[in-house]
């Protein structure tokens, strides 16, 4: 099991920028993807962006049409963290963001019931 733990929320304005991290410990982490989620009030929480962490096309990208070109995933392996750069930040982006871990493949589908470990969230709040 690996543990999960986000920070970097916060408020900003409209088209400003943040960068979420992702500190990873445990069991870290060798599975098929890692990926960034968030939920707003009210809504399901959705699938932000993947990065696959498996054997398999190492690196590769995926991201919701939401946030391409604004958003940009990535990881530093030798320090196990995720981080989530977000620019051009609209009030839309406004919602809890979570870290996730991915055990169940599909990294592309950037569903959340393939991911089975998580964080407990940080809020980002653009106004």
């Amino acid at each position: 099991h690996v543990q999960l733990v986000e920070s970097g929320g916060g408020s900003v304005q409209a088209g400003g920028s943040l960068r979420l991290s992702c500190a990873a410990s445990g069991n870290t982490y060798s599975g098929y993807c890692m990926g960034w989620f968030r939920q707003a009030p009210g809504k399901d929480r959705e699938g932000v962006a993947t990065i696959s962490t498996g054997t398999s096309d190492p690196g590769r990208t995926y991201y919701a049409d939401s946030v391409k070109g604004r958003f940009t995933i990535s990881r530093d392996i030798s320090r196990n963290i995720l981080y989530l750069q977000m620019n051009n930040l609209k009030p839309e982006d406004t919602a809890i963001y979570y870290c996730a871990a991915n055990t169940g493949g599909y990294c592309y589908l950037l569903k959340a019931l393939y991911f089975g470990s998580w964080g407990q969230g940080t809020q980002v709040t653009v106004s």
